[in-house]
């Protein structure tokens, strides 16, 4: 039995593909080991956000040789379709898939024979037009659920949809049937994913459509709602909030212009989706989001929060932020900086901007110097960690419902209440994918929330 072995960058839609790209192998008589072992193959499925995804590659490459000089080396993903040739000059590569080809790893597959220069299989983005479903399982407690696909934006900063393609979606009759076989695996929380998953459309592609017949209306299963073409995201999660078995359903990050008042609403009395949003926002300046080419102004951002918090006072609210955008001036950042000081959010996901091949913003002039990109990365960090403080310090003292994860480190466990409060407590393997209601007890030196495990049952 041959073995192959995966390593993943970058986001939670990379996850879920990566973990279908495995079942592939293994439907097929390959054997899933870790990246650190002894394997034929390895896939690395990588991520172009970071500037320095090129060193990221060379660094993984070189680390899978060393422990399997003869191994295979696969790399796929969005470095993988936007600089193709520049993996292929890797030493020790032997294959690039790019955006399209991926999904079909397997069929590239004639001989594992190690290549003096890398094949590389990359197809123009335009042809990347077909939306193919993915779902993580067995590596987590939860699950990631991919349902949109590529990106019609363009930002100028941003060079996604030139790695993955105009946005596409899954149709929500095949969402759906992955949601209910998810279920029957006793999987207890889903988190949908997608590059910009508020811009879902409920279409049908390629292989779905055979999942989509399994919907047609009938006298017993009129489902005529779900087969609409047109569905939106709000359609989406009415849906899946009638899935019986999955208890907890997170969305993950969500453009604040496409976060409508309708699912704020609908999210705040359902018992399956779970109070927590991240939001995009980029800046707190209105200037820098028109050079950004962001799609709203802060404005609305505030009002986005603001409705959540008055529906939902105890929801847990995540921020990505750019700093050292070109442009910025120290008045530009102090704008963000005190716009997201006063904003009722939980906590910052930080990013240092980079230059980016083939996007707008590379030409922009007034460059960002980076010690100064840094010097703000720290501060908004800084102000990341004292957001969360006094988020989770709001619910010292409650009983919150938290969902327990495998990992044991120096005797404690952890997991996630409903609004995403990170919590440990002795370890006890009992409580592994379950969930109990807790007691908020104390916050311990690294910030994390200490728990009291009540023994009642939870009863829906």
């Amino acid at each position: 039995m041959k073995k192959v072995a995966f390593h993943t960058l970058g986001c939670k839609l990379n996850f879920s593909e990566t973990s279908t790209i495995a079942r592939l192998f293994e439907e097929q008589g390959y054997q899933k080991v870790d990246f650190k072992l002894l394997s034929d193959i390895y896939v690395i499925n990588t991520c172009s956000v970071t500037a320095n995804a090129d060193k990221e590659c060379k660094q993984i490459v070189k680390s899978a040789l060393s422990i399997s000089p003869d191994a295979y080396i696969i790399v796929v993903g969005c470095y993988a379709q936007l600089k193709p040739e520049e993996i292929a000059n890797i030493e020790g590569v032997d294959l690039v898939l790019g955006a399209s080809e991926k999904f079909k790893l397997l069929n590239y597959l004639n001989d594992l024979t190690k290549k003096s220069k890398a094949e590389v299989y990359s197809c123009e983005i335009e042809e990347a037009n077909f939306f193919v479903d993915a779902y993580s399982f067995g590596d987590r407690t939860r699950v990631f659920l991919k349902v949109q696909d590529g990106c019609d934006y363009n930002c100028s900063f941003c060079t996604i949809p030139l790695a993955r393609g105009n946005s596409r979606s899954d149709s929500i009759a095949n969402v759906i049937v992955n949601a209910n076989k998810i279920a029957k695996e006793d999987v207890k929380e889903i988190v949908l994913t997608g590059v910009n998953l508020g811009d879902f459309k409920g279409e049908s592609r390629g292989k779905n459509q055979e999942s989509r017949e399994d919907f047609q209306e009938t006298e017993d299963n009129p489902n005529s709602k779900i087969l609409n073409p047109e569905s939106s995201f709000f359609d989406l999660v009415k849906e899946l909030d009638k899935v019986e078995g999955i208890e907890r359903f997170r969305i993950s990050s969500i453009e604040p212009n496409l976060l409508k008042d309708e699912t704020i609403e609908f999210v705040s009395k359902s018992k399956r989706f779970v109070p927590h949003f991240h939001i995009p926002l980029q800046s707190g300046s209105n200037k820098i989001l028109k050079a950004m080419r962001r799609r709203y102004l802060r404005e609305l951002y505030s009002e986005r929060v603001v409705t959540i918090k008055s529906l939902m006072p105890h929801c847990c609210i995540g921020v990505d932020v750019i700093v050292g955008f070109p442009g910025e001036t120290d008045e530009d950042f102090l704008e963000t900086y005190n716009f997201l000081n006063e904003l009722n959010i939980s906590y910052l996901h930080v990013f240092t901007y980079s230059e980016r091949d083939n996007t707008d913003a590379k030409l922009l002039k007034n460059v960002v110097p980076v010690a100064v990109r840094k010097k703000r990365n720290k501060m908004l960090r800084i102000l990341s960690a004292k957001k969360l403080r006094s988020f989770y310090e709001e619910h010292l003292g409650e009983t919150r419902t938290v969902l327990f994860e495998a990992d044991h480190k120096e005797g404690f466990m952890h997991g996630f209440t409903d609004n995403y409060i990170k919590v440990k407590t002795p370890y006890t393997p009992e409580l592994i994918n379950q969930l109990k209601e807790v007691t908020l007890d104390a916050l311990d030196a690294d910030g994390c929330m200490t728990v009291t495990v009540l023994k009642k049952e939870l009863v829906r």
